[in-house]
C-alpha cells in the first residue's frame, strides 16, 4: 500500500525571506522606506547649512506638534534622542530616537509624546531623565554648573508637577539665599533626594509637618 499523503500544510515562508523583484527582502525594504520617511521629517525642520535641527527648527516642530517650546515633553524628546547639545538635534540622534519611538511621521510623533511621558515616569527611567535634564543645560565646553535662575526654571519644569510643595519651598530658598550663584550636578541630585524624602515623610506622617528651615545645610553639601 502506498504511503498516505500528508495533509499538513506547508508553513508560510518567513517574511524576512520573502524577496521582491529587485532581490531585496520585503522587511528590508520596509525598514529603508521607514528610514526615508524619518529623514524627510528631519529635513522639514533641519537647517540645511548646519545639517541639523537648530532652535528655530525645534520651535517650528513644537508649533506643528501643538506644544509649547518650554513643554517638558520636548525635554523628554531630547532625552529619548540622547541629544548632546541644547537646542539642536543631529540627524543621527533624530533617526535613533524616532526609530526607538516607532514613529516616522508628525502625527505619530504627536501621539508618541504621551507614551513618552509614561516611559519617563517609570522609576527605572526617571532618575536617568532627571540627570540628563541637568547635563542638557551645560551649554559651554567644560561647564560643570548651572546658574540659580536656570536651575529654578528647570526644577519647576522637571519636578513641579510631581513635587509642587517641595519645589515651591526650594525655589523660594534658592532665590533669597546669597551663598551660591550656581548649582553643580551633585547638588542637583540632592534636590531630587530632598523632594522624595519630604514626600515620604508626608505620606507616613500625614499629621506631621516637614522642617524646611534648614534647607541650605541639608541640600548644599
Amino acid at each position: 500500500m502506498p504511503p498516505r499523503a500528508s495533509k499538513r500544510k506547508s508553513a508560510p515562508p518567513n517574511s524576512s525571506s520573502v524577496t521582491s523583484s529587485d532581490g531585496r527582502s520585503v522587511s528590508s525594504k520596509a525598514k529603508i522606506k521607514g528610514l526615508e520617511k524619518i529623514d524627510r521629517l528631519f529635513n522639514t525642520y533641519a537647517n540645511s547649512s548646519l545639517g541639523m535641527i537648530d532652535p528655530e527648527g525645534i520651535e517650528a516642530l513644537c508649533s506643528d506638534l501643538g506644544v509649547d517650546y518650554t513643554d517638558v515633553r520636548i525635554l523628554m524628546l531630547a532625552w529619548k534622542l540622547k541629544a548632546e547639545k541644547q537646542g539642536y538635534f543631529t540627524q543621527d540622534e533624530w533617526q535613533t530616537g524616532l526609530k526607538a519611538l516607532g514613529v516616522d511621521s508628525l502625527s505619530k510623533l504627536k501621539k508618541a509624546l504621551s507614551d513618552l511621558e509614561k516611559e519617563v515616569e517609570k522609576p527605572s527611567n526617571y532618575e536617568d531623565f532627571y540627570t540628563y535634564a541637568f547635563r542638557y543645560c551645560l551649554t559651554e565646553e567644560k561647564q560643570k554648573s548651572v546658574d540659580i535662575e536656570s536651575i529654578c526654571e528647570l526644577l519647576n519644569l522637571v519636578l513641579g508637577v510631581q513635587f509642587r510643595p517641595q519645589i515651591d519651598s526650594l525655589i523660594e530658598y534658592l532665590k533669597v539665599q546669597n551663598d551660591y550663584k550656581v548649582i553643580n550636578s551633585d547638588q542637583w541630585i540632592n534636590f531630587l533626594r530632598f523632594c522624595k524624602e519630604v514626600a515620604d515623610f508626608i505620606r507616613t506622617r500625614p499629621c506631621g509637618k516637614p522642617n524646611h528651615s534648614n534647607l541650605g545645610a541639608w541640600l548644599i553639601s
